[in-house]
C-alpha cells in the first residue's frame, strides 16, 4: 500500500539528513521534492499546494526542540500534516439512532459497493456486535440481488429476500418493513450503481435519501482511480448528504492519491478502507496510523488489534504456559503457526513495523516467507506425533523419513530443528523477564 509515495518521501527527508539547521535553502530544496512526490502520487494539486506551504511555514516558524535534530524536527511536521489532511482522527459511523440505522451504499459500478456492503455487516456484527440486515435495490444489474446473497451467505449473514419488484422505492420500502419485523438494528442498503455519474441515478439515490433518512450515506471509491476518484467524490457531494467514504482496493495502491485528496477537497471523511479481497479485509480508517505507514514508521497499534481480534486467547495462554516451563514442543510450534496465519500474509504483516517498507525490494528478492512458513509446516506434518512432543527422538534415519514424506532435504529437517531449540531458548528466556523489560508489542 502506497510503496511508490513512501519510497518517494523517504527520498525528500534525506534531503534533511545530517544538516545541523534548517536553512531556508535545506527547506527550499525538500519543498520543491515535496511538491514534486506529492503530485506523482497523483494527490489533487491544491491539495499538495497547501500542504507544502503549511509545512514550509511550520518548519520556519517552530524551534527545533534540543531533544530533535532537524531531520526528526522536519519528519514530524510532514507526519503532522499528512495526519490533517487525511482528517486528524478516525470518524466513527453513526450508530446512536432508534433502530433500524439505514446505511446506503452508493457509488459507481465496479468500486465495490456490493462487496463492501458484506465486509461493512460483517465489521457490525463482529465488532460492534450489532444485528444486520443486507438488502439490494439494484434492480438493473443482472444477478445483482444474487450476488450480494451469495456473498452475505458465506458468511452467515442476513439478506432481504422478496418476490421480484421492478421498483426501486418499493423494494427498499419492503426491506425497511422486513429490517423492522426481524428487529434488526442496521439495515444496509446496496445501491445501483452506473458506469459513470447521471442524472437518473442521482435522482434515484436522492429519493431513497428522502425516503430513509439514512443514518449514514458512504460513498464507495476505488482507490485506484487516484483524482477520478476525487472528482467523483465531488459530483456525489454536490446532490447527496455524502456522510462517509469507503476506498477500495487499496493493497493495490502505490501511489495514494485518494487517500491523501478526498478529505481535504470535498470535506468527507474517510471511514473505511478495503485493503483486501476477504469479507474480514475492512480497517477502520484511522489517518494518523496511516500517516505513520506512509513514512515507513509502521503501524503497531493496527498490529496489535489485529492480534487481539485474531488470535484465540485461550489457546496463546496455553501456549505461553508451555512457554514459562520450557516444554513447547514442534506440536506447539505447527499450533502457533496456524494462528498467526489467520492475521494475513507474512509480508502484509511487515509493513505494520516501523523501516520495513524500505526493507521490502530486499525482502522480495529473498525467498518468500509464506513459502518458508509451508514448507516448514509440511516437515511437521510429516512427523508422528510422538515426534512432534519430543524432539529428541529425531535420529538420522527419522529426519530422513521426515524430509522425504514432506518433499524437502534432510538439511531443511536439520535447520528447523535447530531454529525450534533457539527459538524456545529465547522465549523461554523472555518469559521469565518483567513485563517492561521484554520490548516488543505486548
Amino acid at each position: 500500500m502506497f510503496e511508490s509515495l513512501t519510497d518517494k518521501l523517504i527520498q525528500t527527508l534525506r534531503t534533511v539528513s545530517g544538516k545541523t539547521r534548517l536553512t531556508e535553502e535545506v527547506l527550499d530544496e525538500a519543498c520543491r521534492q515535496l511538491r514534486t512526490n506529492l503530485l506523482d502520487a497523483d494527490v489533487n494539486v491544491k491539495v499538495v499546494k497547501d500542504f507544502v506551504q503549511a509545512v514550509r511555514e511550520k518548519a520556519m516558524a517552530t524551534d527545533v526542540q534540543k531533544s530533535l535534530t532537524p531531520e526528526q524536527h522536519f519528519i514530524r511536521i510532514v507526519y503532522e500534516e499528512l495526519r490533517q489532511i487525511m482528517g486528524s482522527k478516525a470518524a466513527e459511523l453513526n450508530l446512536r439512532v432508534r433502530p433500524p440505522a439505514v446505511f446506503l451504499m452508493v457509488g459507481l459500478q465496479g468500486s465495490g459497493k456490493t462487496t463492501s456492503s458484506v465486509k461493512l455487516a460483517k465489521h457490525l456484527r463482529d465488532k460492534e456486535k450489532k444485528r444486520v440486515l443486507l438488502a439490494s435495490v439494484d434492480i438493473y444489474r443482472p444477478a445483482a440481488i444474487e450476488q450480494l446473497k451469495v456473498q452475505a451467505e458465506s458468511q452467515q449473514l442476513e439478506t432481504f429476500e422478496s418476490p421480484v419488484v421492478d421498483s426501486v422505492r418499493a423494494r427498499a420500502m419492503l426491506a425497511k418493513e422486513t429490517a423492522i419485523r426481524q428487529n434488526a438494528e442496521i439495515l444496509i442498503i446496496d445501491t445501483a450503481g452506473r458506469l459513470h455519474v447521471d442524472e437518473a441515478m442521482m435522482e434515484e439515490l436522492q429519493d431513497l435519501n428522502s425516503f430513509f433518512g439514512p443514518a449514514e450515506v458512504l460513498l464507495v471509491l476505488d482507490g485506484m482511480t487516484g483524482q477520478d476518484a476525487v472528482q467523483i467524490a465531488g459530483q456525489f457531494q454536490e446532490r447527496l448528504p455524502l456522510s462517509g467514504a469507503i476506498l477500495t482496493k487499496l493493497d493495490g495502491d502505490s501511489r495514494g492519491g485518494a487517500a491523501l485528496s478526498v478529505r481535504a477537497v470535498t470535506g468527507c471523511p474517510i471511514k473505511f478502507i478495503g485493503v483486501g479481497e476477504k469479507p474480514q479485509d475492512l480497517d477502520v480508517f484511522h489517518p494518523d496510523r496511516m500517516a505513520s505507514r506512509i513514512l515507513d514508521m509502521g503501524d503497531l497499534l493496527s498490529l496489535a488489534e489485529k492480534a487481539k481480534s485474531t488470535l484465540d486467547p485461550a489457546e496463546s495462554l496455553k501456549l505461553a504456559k508451555k512457554v514459562k516451563k520450557n516444554e513447547f514442543t514442534l506440536g506447539d510450534f505447527y499450533l502457533h503457526l496456524q494462528q498467526i496465519k489467520k492475521m494475513g500474509s507474512f509480508e502484509n504483516l511487515l509493513k505494520f513495523l516501523p523501516g520495513m517498507g524500505q526493507m521490502a525490494k530486499q525482502i522480495r528478492q529473498m525467498p518468500p516467507p509464506d513459502a518458508e512458513l509451508r514448507k516448514i509446516e509440511a516437515i511437521i506434518l510429516s512427523m508422528t506425533p510422538g515426534e512432534r512432543a519430543d524432539h529428541n527422538v529425531l535420529d538420522g534415519s527419522r529426519r530422513k523419513r521426515i524430509a522425504r514424506g514432506s518433499g524437502t532435504e534432510v538439511q531443511d529437517v536439520n535447520r528447523l530443528v535447530k531454529q525450534f531449540l533457539e527459538a524456545r531458548r529465547v522465549m523461554s528466556k523472555m518469559s521469565k523477564l518483567p513485563m517492561g523489560k521484554r520490548g516488543g508489542l505486548w
